[in-house]
């Protein structure tokens, strides 16, 4: 079986995560390194990464040859992209089961998407 690579996408905003209580913090952090360090030593991470408040993106574009920056994101909602984890495993089924692992995916859901091409 050739190994297939997916995107694990988790959503969240600074509202959500100021409502947590402080002492559970450690815990939830200790959960997610846990995931993380399963997955890494399987080989089936290939890596994991948190985003900044939505307040610091950046939209970047071009005009006239020149570069051009506003805020971002580009789209309103209420919910951001808060972090994302690059999978390469043997199956859907298999990022599927990872997915459904994430130490929150009983809270909120976990979009997957599968990755098409890589840049060689």
């Amino acid at each position: 079986m050739v190994p297939v690579k997916y995107l694990l996408m988790t959503y969240g905003n600074q509202e959500k995560w100021d409502s947590l209580p402080a002492e559970g913090w450690t815990e939830a952090i200790a959960q997610q390194d846990a995931f993380n360090k399963r997955y890494q030593e399987s080989g089936e991470l290939i890596g994991a990464y948190g985003l900044g408040d939505a307040a610091a993106c950046r939209m970047v574009g071009r005009e006239d040859g020149l570069p051009v920056v506003s805020d971002g994101p580009y789209l309103e909602t209420k919910e951001y992209m808060a972090s994302f984890y690059l999978l390469d495993v043997d199956s859907e089924q298999r990022a599927l089961e990872i997915a459904a692992d994430m130490p929150w995916a009983d809270r909120e859901p976990v979009e997957l998407w599968p990755i098409l091409h890589e840049a060689k």
